[in-house]
């Protein structure tokens, strides 16, 4: 259990490169996806288009959203956004920030997936062989032939077992017609795709750079105040529980002997070190009321220096005298917007 836990807690101090290792994972996965993926083309005019633009979008988008389910941010970032205003206000260039991280990693997979597809062509093929231009590839004076029966003939090109049009246009060369259109496609989509990539990773910190050191700080300040807040809160259940059941064990004890029933009663030894940690929050209503406190006014990112002597010529010397730290109930109920 303790290998599990070391393993996890190395994965929570490196996320960013844990998140860029499965973004790469998944951007192989989609390839050997795509690989061993079946593509049977239906051959039919209504049914081609649908279903190879289904091929080339639908799984692209699957991954996508798999990016941002995978990624522990996305639900930190839903909870900054929908919070409460309370004292801490939200800035949008941090979220905006947070959420363009996230989307630049989510979008390596469906960007590979999209690629290959282009590149193999059996999609473009698929979706429009039946805009295949015959006057110029093939024999467009086959007066035997209406537009609705043309249409049905052209959409078996991708199906040769099914293809009996070769008078028409030979299916070989409709197959190399659209191939090329798609690969080329699938080029042009790759220089777009690394040329947006070296814009926003390279030329964005240039022009903003006040901003964006902003935004990358505070969102980090987000991520690492969550995780110290949820081991905090841990930690304190942890000591409530044990301080609740060694109460219980006690007063059971005492019951035992009021009833002549002799027992040992040794107290434990950690039972002081426990109630320490409890910070001065020691029944249920306190700690709802702190927890509901921080959702709904988080304490403003403002420390409060230490107080310093004032009269000897100190740097305190002058200024407003620095209160002390309220106790613990006073502070939740001072920071409480109920």
């Amino acid at each position: 259990m303790d290998k599990f836990r070391m393993i996890f807690q190395f994965l929570q101090s490196n996320q960013e490169s844990f998140m860029n290792g499965i973004c790469g994972i998944m951007a192989l996965a989609s390839t050997q996806m795509y690989s061993a993926f079946d593509f049977n083309c239906p051959c039919l005019p209504h049914y081609n288009l649908a279903y190879g633009l289904g091929i080339l979008l639908v799984p692209p988008f699957i991954l996508f959203l798999l990016g941002f389910v995978l990624n522990n941010n996305i639900s930190m970032l839903a909870e900054e956004w929908r919070r409460p205003q309370g004292q801490r206000g939200k800035d949008p260039s941090v979220l905006r920030y947070m959420f363009c991280s996230m989307a630049q990693r989510a979008m390596i997979a469906p960007a590979v997936w999209v690629s290959v597809t282009l590149l193999d062509g059996k999609c473009i093929t698929c979706a429009f062989c039946t805009s295949v231009p015959v006057e110029t590839l093939g024999n467009a004076s086959h007066a035997s032939l209406s537009q609705g029966e043309m249409k049905r003939v052209l959409a078996r090109i991708p199906c040769k077992e099914l293809y009996n049009g070769q008078e028409l246009i030979a299916s070989e060369v409709a197959v190399r017609y659209l191939r090329c259109i798609s690969q080329a496609l699938g080029w042009c989509f790759v220089l777009l795709m690394t040329t947006l990539a070296f814009l926003v990773r390279s030329l964005r910190p240039c022009f903003t750079q006040a901003a964006f050191l902003k935004s990358r700080y505070w969102s980090h300040y987000i991520d690492i105040e969550r995780k110290l807040f949820d081991e905090t809160c841990a930690e304190h259940a942890r000591s409530f529980a044990k301080v609740c059941i060694q109460q219980f064990f006690e007063g059971m004890s005492m019951d035992l002997v009021a009833a002549r029933c002799h027992l040992p009663r040794k107290a434990p030894a950690d039972a002081g070190e426990a109630a320490e940690k409890l910070l001065g929050i020691t029944d249920q209503g306190t700690m709802n009321m702190a927890l509901k406190s921080w959702h709904r006014c988080k304490p403003p990112l403002h420390l409060h220096p230490p107080a310093l002597p004032s009269g000897n010529g100190w740097a305190g010397e002058g200024q407003p005298p620095v209160h002390p730290p309220l106790p613990r109930r006073e502070m939740v109920a001072h920071y409480s917007c109920v």
